[in-house]
């Protein structure tokens, strides 16, 4: 498979470094392009391919075009890209708040287009990536997509409809279970726990909880129910979280980055 890469940000080098390990195309096959020579330098020196600063160059002769510019950065670089990419290549876009509509009003409507949205965790091969293509998008290329999107994370086919929500629920709540996990330790730290150790505790407990869910096939709230204890330690912390809204907090906060995604 030859791939053209257009952006070699972080979440570009996850991708890569996904393919590459999985062996669906070789160093060789893989040519990126960014206006950066810090970044090309860092994507030569990480993995061995080639870079240009010409995104017609990245595209020339691809199976598929992995388009992972920032949003704002899209009006820019599409009359160039729309000038080189065919039907017979598919478009793999990365870009949050870019509709299908979006992409093909920039790249062409005859041009076949995946929109994903994976996230962060991606970085260390724990991604989950919400994935829908367009009409011109073929059922090989389609499968051509998807195989690199299992290369660096889960891929799960949503509706357009919900790529607001896959957003906001897997987009940006790592940020929020960053911050959960740094208000555990810092009540660790309260406690009289070193910082060191009570990031260690609870990271790894956040980690735990999230593989049980997975494991198990329960729901969160029966895994809740056998921490808690009558009368216990667990449901009086419990019992602090709900005066303090916790719930409606997360709830609100994946509703307000759903509602950023849309408006973007």
């Amino acid at each position: 498979m030859k791939i053209g890469v257009i952006g070699c940000g972080n979440m570009a080098s996850a991708i890569l470094r996904g393919i590459l390990k999985s062996g669906i195309a070789a160093p060789s096959d893989i040519t990126a392009a960014d206006p950066f020579e810090i970044a090309r330098k860092n994507a030569e020196d990480a993995f061995g391919i080639r870079t240009s600063e010409s995104n017609e160059e990245a595209v020339a002769g691809a199976d598929l075009v992995l388009l992972s510019v920032k949003p704002q950065v899209f009006p820019k670089a599409a009359p160039g890209l729309s000038a080189c990419i065919s039907s017979g290549q598919v478009v793999l876009s990365i870009m949050a708040g870019k509709s299908l509509a979006d992409l093909a009003a920039g790249l062409g409507e005859g041009v076949p287009i995946v929109r994903a949205m994976p996230n962060m965790p991606a970085l260390v091969g724990e991604g989950i990536t919400g994935y829908c293509p367009n009409g011109k998008v073929t059922d090989a290329q389609l499968a051509l997509a998807v195989s690199v999107i299992k290369a660096f994370s889960e891929a799960e086919a949503v509706p357009e409809t919900l790529m607001s929500v896959v957003t906001s629920v897997s987009g940006s709540s790592p940020a929020f279970v960053f911050m959960f996990i740094e208000a555990l330790a810092d009540g660790a730290v309260a406690e009289g726990m070193p910082r060191a150790q009570a990031l260690h505790f609870a990271a790894q407990t956040v980690l735990g909880s999230a593989k049980a869910v997975l494991a198990t096939g329960k729901h969160p709230g029966e895994l809740k129910d056998m921490v808690c204890s009558p009368a216990g330690t667990t449901i009086a912390g419990v019992a602090a979280l709900e005066r303090n809204a916790f719930r409606s907090a997360v709830i609100e906060a994946v509703s307000a980055a759903a509602k950023r995604a849309r408006e973007l």
